[in-house]
């Protein structure tokens, strides 16, 4: 069974830094991409970002470019997203998920997806 596990989200004020953690099991996701989406509360939910598990190639939405960076640890079956510079609007509820193809947007893209996890900036 495929499984895709978010931890790390909580409250932080404005200009923080939080780090989410996607655990991977069930299957091997070395062949696929793992994207991050977010959904804030009466919004649609929207990519954030995602990496190319075999390359660590990442590709961003404009709106978190420069300050949240996604990375993978092979060992630990795990991805990352690091952010930084938070900013109230990056209040949402976080996902994971897996596609197996990189650089896409699209949530429909995507085959598998977490639990979520919630992220509030406090200003």
């Amino acid at each position: 069974q495929v499984q895709l596990v978010e931890s790390g989200g909580g409250l932080v004020q404005v200009g923080g830094s939080l780090r989410l953690s996607c655990a991977a099991s069930g299957r091997t996701f070395r062949s696929y991409a793992m994207g991050w989406f977010r959904q804030a509360p009466g919004k649609e939910r929207e990519f954030v970002g995602t990496i190319k598990w075999s390359s660590g190639r990442t590709y961003y939405a404009d709106s978190v470019k420069g300050r949240f960076t996604i990375s993978r640890d092979n060992a630990k079956n795990t991805v990352y997203l690091q952010m930084n510079s938070l900013k109230p609007e990056d209040t949402a509820v976080y996902y994971c998920a897996g596609a197996s193809s990189f650089a896409v947007t699209s949530e429909a893209e995507y085959d598998y997806w977490g639990q979520g996890t919630q992220v509030t900036v406090s200003s």
